[in-house]
């Protein structure tokens, strides 16, 4: 367990304190951890099957993220004009269910050059964290595209639907609220800018989308998620699977299509990805004995939904939400006598446990926004709010300042509607 506790607390605390260390030598950091894990199951366990199994899932796990990631850097919004806060708020809400298609990390990168441009004489630190909060974390709750958590539950065996149909109340009640508290703020923000300025400012507003070849290949993505059983199971090399193949040669033909004035004009890199793709070796090696013990049933001693989504929330506010789900997945199949590792066992427990899942899966979607390390595309966010010369919280101001006293007030409402009576 001691490689999974220290990479996760690196992920926390480097950042804060270490920061120009952290930035370039965490990939050895993360994947030096991760081979000692390794190490562990090869020499002493003499077992390979949970390493084939982590590295399946890893190669699944960052297909999916990096080919959203590609193919939405090839899709440029230009604005033109300035946002009222009526404007602002629809701009969220599609974002939030933009984020179910494309994942949060897809919708994020594509929505934020267009955001801080939009607000850009009176944006402020709030628009950036209102931004991470609705369609960086909350938003992408309705399918396994929309958040890495989900997407780790469909690949254990949760049916592709089941968190539309289970987890839809609690999206649209937190969205809502998230929504018309930015409106309230956003409208007194608006309000400080003289009216002269404000009339002239948003009497004209164009969006021109360029990129659109790029639907196309989105639409490839989520027909691999789409495959047919046999196909789905069908690994090549023990790591590679169809779909993972077919979003990776979706992703390359992306890039190659995409004109480079329209990657110019999204500012894209590879760097985002990157960052997340040695983070993930290592937290996908070194949670294997983590999901091993909370299989168990003797790690986690919590019988209630809404102790689960608590649970799983504040751990995922602070550690990264994808592993801490498939953590209190474990556990929770565990108690039950069930084993995360088999479909077949994933799937009775939706179906006999939905509020337990449900908690498990809004929690750690949800709650991802708790801080900037909850999710990867938080960071992200921050890092191209940054660059754009707009101030942004630190780590500590943004929980102080919004996380705490704003969000987690309607997170609260919304676990207790929803969960307080599940059983």
């Amino acid at each position: 367990m001691a490689p999974f506790a220290l990479l996760l607390l690196c992920i926390a605390l480097m950042p804060l304190f270490a920061g120009h260390f952290w930035e370039h030598h965490y990939p050895k950091v993360a994947v030096g951890l991760g081979l000692v894990t390794a190490l562990y199951y090869v020499a002493v366990q003499h077992d390979w099957h949970p390493l084939q199994h982590a590295a399946n899932e890893y190669v699944s796990f960052m297909a999916l993220v990096g080919s959203l990631f590609v193919i939405s850097g090839g899709i440029n919004i230009r604005v033109k004009g300035e946002a009222t806060p009526f404007r602002n708020t629809v701009f969220l809400a599609i974002g939030a269910v933009l984020a179910n298609f494309i994942g949060t990390t897809g919708a994020s990168m594509l929505m934020i050059r267009p955001w801080i441009k939009m607000n850009k004489y009176r944006i402020t630190g709030f628009h950036v964290v209102f931004f991470i909060f609705v369609v960086s974390n909350v938003g992408g709750c309705l399918t396994p595209i929309g958040d890495p958590p989900l997407f780790l539950g469909f690949l254990r065996g949760v049916p592709f639907g089941w968190v539309l149909e289970h987890c839809w109340s609690g999206w649209g009640l937190a969205v809502a609220m998230l929504l018309a508290v930015f409106f309230a703020v956003d409208t007194l923000n608006f309000r400080r800018a003289p009216k002269e300025v404000r009339d002239k400012e948003t009497g004209e507003e164009h969006f021109h989308i360029r990129g659109l070849l790029n639907l196309v290949f989105l639409g490839v993505v989520l027909g691999a998620v789409f495959l047919p059983k046999s196909l789905q199971e069908t690994v090549i090399g023990g790591v590679l699977s169809v779909p993972a193949m077919v979003m990776i040669a979706a992703a390359v033909a992306s890039y190659f299509a995409t004109k480079p004035e329209l990657h110019e004009a999204n500012d894209f890199n590879f760097g985002p990805v990157k960052d997340v793709g040695y983070l993930f070796v290592g937290i996908f090696l070194t949670m294997i004995p983590a999901l091993q013990i909370l299989q168990s049933g003797e790690a986690v001693k919590i019988t209630t939904p809404i102790g689960y989504y608590f649970a799983t929330g504040a751990l995922s506010a602070f550690l990264d939400n994808a592993p801490t789900y498939l953590s209190f997945l474990a556990a929770a199949m565990g108690a039950e006598g069930l084993s995360v590792d088999s479909p077949a066992d994933v799937l009775a427990f939706a179906g006999s446990h939905p509020h337990l899942l449900m908690a498990i899966s809004m929690g750690a979607v949800f709650f991802g926004a708790g801080s900037y390390i909850g999710n990867g595309p938080n960071f992200m966010v921050k890092a191209i709010a940054d660059k754009a010369k707009v101030h942004t919280p630190d780590f500590l101001r943004y929980m102080w300042q919004f996380s705490i006293p704003v969000l987690l007030p309607i997170l609260v409402i919304v676990g207790f509607l929803l969960l307080k009576g599940g059983h």
